[in-house]
């Protein structure tokens, strides 16, 4: 990272607490956990585990069953997370969320209607893009950021390609990270970063595997704050 790097990314910590911005909640909290879980129970568990490792952005995807109840039990538990619901895909999931106090949506993709749905929620909205037309088009329907998906597929060089024609859209890169390149997102130009199997392994939740994820999550937690230095 060079220095102009590491000083935009302390600029961006110290103003985020002060920036009442859609996206300030999200820069703060940096990573951002998708969790995938085989049962309400199981996500609450992982939760907890992640949060005790200090990862505080968590994703609760729908994938998981009863996904709004899960969101709802980790405001509870966990008032300092910033908690959102992840592949967000009809208007009737994204009411849900927020109805359960989701801070923000988000969804694998980019579609009109969607994203309508989403936006008219007034949560933070992130939906999918990959290729330079699809970032056009979900910046072009209004969406706070926009979640680079399937990061992996190009890595921290593709987003810096991205950057040069589109400096102002907010990016969020979901796929192929883990804490050994964190540092290399957020040099390229991320906003935040989304984890999944990197962080929260389906295999180690279906295991219980607990003590796994908070050491997993305390590994990115160090890694960010590296990255912000």
């Amino acid at each position: 990272m060079t220095a102009e790097n590491t000083a935009d990314n302390t600029a961006d910590v110290k103003t985020a607490a002060a920036d009442d911005s859609p996206l300030s909640a999200l820069r703060w909290a940096g990573v951002v956990a998708v969790l995938r879980a085989p049962s309400p129970d199981s996500a609450l568990a992982a939760v907890d585990a992640l949060v005790a490792g200090g990862v505080t952005g968590i994703e609760i995807t729908y994938s998981t069953p009863d996904a709004p109840g899960v969101i709802a039990q980790v405001r509870e538990r966990h008032p300092q997370a910033l908690v959102g619901a992840g592949t967000v895909l009809s208007a009737d999931q994204a009411k849900a969320a927020a109805d359960a106090g989701a801070a923000f949506l988000v969804s694998p993709g980019s579609t009109p209607g969607l994203v309508e749905a989403m936006l008219d929620t007034g949560l933070t909205v992130l939906s999918g893009a990959l290729t330079p037309t699809e970032v056009m088009a979900a910046s072009a329907l209004g969406v706070h950021a926009v979640k680079l998906f399937p990061a992996s597929l190009g890595g921290p060089g593709f987003l810096r390609a991205l950057r040069g024609p589109f400096p102002d859209v907010p990016l969020v890169p979901t796929g192929g990270v883990n804490a050994g390149n964190l540092r290399d997102w957020f040099a390229a130009g991320a906003l935040a970063v989304g984890a999944g199997g990197e962080l929260c392994s389906s295999a180690d939740i279906a295991a219980g595997r607990w003590q796994a994820l908070t050491e997993r999550a305390q590994a990115f937690a160090a890694a960010l704050a590296e990255a912000r230095r």
